[in-house]
């Protein structure tokens, strides 16, 4: 059975189609979602058979899977991390919700989650107003990772819902119209140290 393609509008997102969204999520569901960047493939964090889903369609192992944590906001990133410095909190304050993924060192609940050895976790606080009410209503992070075309090297980002759509809708269960999204990737910073390191430059430009 084909996804449901599901138009929500970006600015005022209706709440009964919001709350469809999380029907699904809860239930194991994959979903296709706008954010402030590139389409995003997510799902529920705690939902195992979900995220080894995700990785099958990526073509990776669970083990090796390097997902964003995408967020409501920063209040309780550290149920996902080990404690940080105040610099490196005042940075993410400075430049979130925005195009940018925090590396930190992860808690020890992300390994368990993940059934994997992952020592680190990317966090991400879109600016959009679907992701923030995707969250909310499910009342805890989604897994996600950046949907990519299969066949496109020069261009490898799809920015038409209807061509997502498309390809993908024999592999998750709903596809998110937000209108067209954006072809430039999240700017990721690696904050293990304790400083920053700009590891990969996207469309955000960070602020120290």
């Amino acid at each position: 059975m084909p996804a449901t393609f599901l138009e929500i509008h970006p600015d005022n997102p209706e709440g009964r189609k919001i709350a469809r969204v999380v029907e699904v999520l809860k239930k194991g569901g994959l979903i296709i979602y706008p954010t402030d960047t590139v389409y995003g493939l997510g799902c529920d964090i705690t939902n195992n058979k979900a995220v080894e889903r995700i990785c099958r369609i990526k073509g990776i192992k669970p083990n090796k899977a390097n997902f964003s944590f995408i967020c409501e906001d920063l209040s309780n990133i550290s149920d996902y991390t080990k404690p940080f410095s105040t610099h490196v909190y005042k940075a993410m304050k400075r430049n979130l919700p925005g195009p940018y993924t925090f590396i930190l060192k992860a808690s020890n609940t992300v390994p368990k989650m993940l059934k994997n050895n992952k020592k680190t976790v990317g966090i991400r606080v879109p600016n959009t107003e679907i992701v923030h009410a995707l969250v909310h209503g499910l009342g805890r992070p989604l897994m996600s990772t950046s949907v990519k075309k299969t066949d496109d090297e020069y261009t490898p980002y799809p920015t038409d819902p209807y061509e997502i759509f498309e390809e993908y809708k024999h592999l998750v269960d709903v596809v998110i119209d937000g209108g067209f999204g954006n072809n430039e990737v999240s700017t990721i910073v690696d904050c293990m140290s304790g400083d920053f390191e700009i590891i990969r430059q996207g469309v955000g430009e960070f602020l120290e």
